[in-house]
């Protein structure tokens, strides 16, 4: 149900961007969303579609981009991805201390207005 909250939230943002260009129909809207994010890209789109309605960005395309999870080493310094889409200890030294670089992404990364305008939101 998070999903809700987070879908509102990129409408708002959505059409305060598209009004402080000087309003017009928001057509496509781009996500980006971290590999260890729990959002789900079919929730989020099934709350958009009804949240939308009526709305200048009712229609828009969302259109959905994962960024990969990388973790960081507190032992070696090792950057490091998923192996297999799960979390493991470090692949050069074998300790489980890590920081999480990226992975737990979601924003708005860019939206395209009627008149083909493309917005960059900072996030």
């Amino acid at each position: 149900m998070h999903e809700m909250a987070i879908t509102q939230q990129i409408l708002e943002l959505a059409l305060h961007h598209a009004a402080a260009a000087g309003g017009g129909r928001v057509t496509d809207l781009y996500l980006v969303i971290g590999e260890l994010s729990s959002f789900v890209d079919d929730s989020v789109q099934f709350y958009w579609d009804i949240i939308s309605q009526g709305t200048a960005c009712a229609g828009a395309q969302l259109h959905f981009k994962r960024h990969p999870a990388r973790l960081h080493c507190r032992n070696c310094g090792c950057d490091y991805g998923l192996d297999h889409g799960l979390l493991t200890v470090c692949p050069d030294c074998g300790h489980g201390r890590v920081d999480m670089l990226s992975g737990q992404e979601f924003y708005l990364e860019s939206l395209e207005l009627a008149d083909h305008l493309t917005l960059s939101p900072d996030h």
